[in-house]
């Protein structure tokens, strides 16, 4: 399994292109985006746990009941969310692309991001999409990485190749996410598309699996977005033979598919609004998974803790504070904590008491731009794995003139 270059566009049989349509005022900034299969493909996605949903995550909903899809539209720069016409805009987003690109409206996939409750007008959108169908391109994920960001300050996209049965398979992933960001998806949109021929079944099966280690263990500020999604198309173009079992194949396609998703976690919690540094919580000792998973998420999702590791603070106290209040059944008298970086690393409790420990040194470790936060609860086998950022001035600046 090996890194390569090409995003949503490195398996076979995908194009993708960005534009700016008009919906954004700032035209150097593009705000629509269009990712499409040569050929229909098996589809699975999730979404917010937020009782307040997006109008495209409705209708896509209904579009993949059957587990088939061929393209994903997308805009930014304003969300259709709580918009009495929202269900009427993202149905109207799909017929405009089916008549473009001679598909079936029910094969497409509609997604939306930016600001909440504002009124979204389909002129802008309808205009552009002759322009947007006409661009695609084996080239264009850049494109389509770039239109649908909104605070974000970086592309995140990745493709991977690897094999199945003797078949070359390809993978690959953009997403945008850098605010309202927390467990249980966030305001991310993420898109993964693959060359592996595999039943929607087992491909939603291995999607619904994967994000509850992935993007379910992410926080950048606790709260949970309208809009988020995660979708994967798979077209089987690579000729393997189809996955329709758990077997090795699925075995191997899980690989693939954790690789594209926490590459993409990662970059998401490393460009949180505001953020400074990526942090990553790593918990091991549990007496269940769950355990672990409560851990690190608390602990990642602590407001104290950002903050101090934005000042670079070893401030251990505050990690032993949200695992006390996380609910999870722990003997606090056995836990350990140390902070790790590129810089080394160094213990700064154990058994639940303070060790000595230069604070010069772990300054110099708190002052790198990935951190590790590492719990070993002293109990049992289990572990997780939570990602997050610091959190500083700049948050509240973003977040303070959001839709100005």
């Amino acid at each position: 399994m090996k890194i390569i270059e090409g995003g949503v566009c490195a398996a076979n049989g995908f194009k993708a292109n960005g534009i700016h349509c008009g919906i954004r005022k700032n035209k150097t900034k593009k705000d629509l985006s269009l990712i499409f299969s040569e050929t229909e493909a098996s589809a699975a996605a999730v979404y917010t746990t937020n009782l307040v949903k997006g109008a495209p995550l409705t209708v896509t909903k209904k579009h993949l009941e059957n587990g088939k899809a061929q393209a994903v539209i997308c805009n930014s720069g304003n969300a259709n969310t709580c918009n009495a016409n929202g269900i009427e805009i993202a149905e109207k987003m799909s017929d405009l692309v089916s008549k473009e690109l001679s598909i079936d409206a029910s094969n497409i996939v509609v997604a939306s991001t930016g600001v909440i409750g504002q009124p979204l007008e389909i002129e802008p959108i309808a205009n552009g999409i002759p322009e947007l169908v006409k661009g695609l391109t084996k080239d264009g994920s850049e494109a389509a990485s770039e239109g649908i960001m909104t605070t974000d300050t970086v592309k995140k996209e990745i493709a991977i190749e690897f094999t199945l049965g003797g078949k070359v398979c390809h993978m690959g992933g953009i997403a945008k996410g850098s605010g309202m960001i927390h467990p249980n998806m966030a305001t991310m949109l993420v898109f993964i598309t693959t060359d592996v021929a595999i039943s929607p079944k087992m491909l939603s099966k291995a999607l619904s699996s994967d994000i509850e280690n992935t993007f379910n263990m992410i926080s950048v500020d606790g709260d949970t977005s309208t809009n988020d999604m995660v979708t994967v198309l798979a077209n089987g173009m690579s000729g393997n033979d189809e996955i329709t079992s758990e077997g090795e194949d699925f075995d191997e396609f899980m690989k693939a598919l954790n690789t594209v998703t926490i590459y993409l976690c990662r970059m998401i919690a490393a460009d949180g609004e505001g953020a400074t540094k990526l942090l990553e919580c790593k918990v091991s000792g549990a007496n269940d998974e769950k355990t672990a998973k409560t851990v690190a998420k608390s602990v990642i999702c602590s407001s104290l803790l950002k903050a101090a590791m934005f000042g670079s603070d070893a401030n251990w106290g505050r990690v032993l504070c949200a695992i006390g209040y996380s609910g999870a059944d722990v003997d606090v008298t056995k836990v350990g904590v140390s902070f790790a970086s590129a810089k080394g690393t160094i213990e700064v409790c154990r058994d639940g008491a303070g060790v000595d420990f230069s604070e010069e040194i772990a300054k110099e470790i708190l002052l790198e731009k990935e951190i590790e936060v590492i719990i070993t609860l002293g109990e049992g086998t289990f572990g997780a794995t939570a990602w997050g950022c610091d959190l500083t001035y700049d948050y509240v600046k973003i977040n303070g003139d959001y839709r100005t």
